[in-house]
């Protein structure tokens, strides 16, 4: 007779197998000549349309406000100083709310990328298609071309349907690698990003709700070193790292002085990349193609 345990056990095999068969991970994985790590430096433009989303109230809709008419433009200076090609992802509203500092970033080479239309992916599938739709329109406008890459949940089917390549959304290797859907095609180019290397939760007072004694407003110095040793961490293993950055976060002026710091500090060593996620996942299809059942 089979135990609960056995079939508790056997579920959880049959998952992890799942799992696993929807990655493909490059073993062989390496960049061009000469580079030795790639740091992209993204940046979630959700302004305030999550906060209204989540129905925040008054002072948390004018911290949004603020990363769209200031934080981002601060963030543009900054990367266009260093020669950083970043990578922002907005939501397909964005572009209508805030159109100058979006045309801003295309005219100095930044990606334009998928944050969603306004924060959420719909369950039902034809809202859900109207969504993402009405988000390449948007940003096709503004930027000229038709985004490749996302940063949300949306089914792979549906995005390769509308030409994407990448999402960059969880953390499932250190390295970029593919992800299928449950059907085992569909394959997208993953770019990881962690939680561990996000400014939002080191610097977000009421974050997504969240009561007064979960907050954690850190002093930018504690997050150059965590961010930092990521870097040379993965630095020694010739990976990679995306920072993740919000607008209305990381655009404040002592939050900019830090980055400043950091990028600074990146550049005196060898070998460090900082290109888009558009040309990350280009690389990785032109040099290390997926298996066909991951196509």
């Amino acid at each position: 007779m089979i135990s609960q345990l056995d079939r508790d056990l056997a579920e959880l095999r049959q998952a992890a197998g799942a799992y696993s068969a929807r990655h493909q991970f490059i073993p062989d994985f390496s960049y061009p000549p000469g580079v030795r790590i790639a740091v992209n430096f993204t940046l979630d433009f959700d302004s305030m349309l999550l906060r209204r989303l989540l129905n925040e109230p008054p002072m948390q809709l004018a911290k949004g406000e603020f990363g769209g008419r200031v934080g981002i433009w601060r963030l543009i200076e900054l990367f266009d100083a260093h020669k950083v090609k970043a990578t922002i992802f907005t939501p397909g509203r964005a572009c209508e709310l805030y159109p100058q500092a979006l045309r801003a970033a295309v005219a100095s080479g930044h990606e334009i990328a998928d944050h969603m239309w306004e924060h959420r992916v719909p369950k039902e599938p034809a809202l859900e298609e109207d969504h993402l739709g009405k988000t390449v329109a948007a940003i096709e406008e503004i930027s000229g071309r038709r985004p490749v890459g996302t940063r949300s949940g949306h089914s792979a089917a549906l995005l390769r349907k509308h030409g994407y390549i990448y999402r960059s959304e969880g953390s499932a290797d250190q390295r970029p690698h593919y992800v299928s859907d449950d059907s085992g095609g569909n394959g997208l180019v993953h770019l990881p990003f962690h939680y561990a290397i996000d400014d939002a939760m080191f610097f977000s007072f009421a974050w997504l709700g969240s009561e007064n004694a979960a907050q954690r407003i850190t002093d930018p110095e504690r997050v150059f070193e965590l961010w930092w040793a990521a870097f040379r961490q993965q630095y020694g293993e010739g990976g990679y790292l995306n920072i993740c950055m919000h607008p209305f976060v990381s655009g404040r002026a002592l939050r900019v002085a830090m980055l400043d710091r950091l990028i600074t500090r990146m550049k005196e060593l060898p070998g460090v990349w900082f290109p888009s996620c558009e040309e990350v996942a280009c690389w990785c299809l032109e040099r290390f193609p997926p298996r066909a059942e991951a196509a």
